[in-house]
């Protein structure tokens, strides 16, 4: 996985591409809220986890970032089992 850093403070810890089962209402959204994310191992978990008559669906994420109103985000990059 690569990593990015999108804070501009040197000291930030790098964010990384990863997979998680986000908690989202509609599939169209580019970032979440950290406590919408769980972060899983690989895509098999992620895609086992998804439900998305509940909102929850499989996706590669980048993060954790804080946003400049001081949330932290993760960035939807891909979204795997939504219809």
């Amino acid at each position: 996985m690569r990593g990015y850093s999108l804070d501009p403070h040197p000291s930030v810890k790098v964010v990384t591409e990863q997979y998680a089962v986000v908690r989202i209402p509609r599939v169209k959204r580019e970032r979440v809220p950290a406590n919408n994310v769980e972060i899983v191992e690989n895509l098999e978990q992620a895609v086992e986890k998804s439900d998305p008559k509940n909102h929850l669906y499989a996706a590669k994420v980048l993060g954790p970032s804080r946003s400049s109103e001081g949330v932290i985000l993760y960035y939807i990059l891909d979204m795997y089992n939504h219809s």
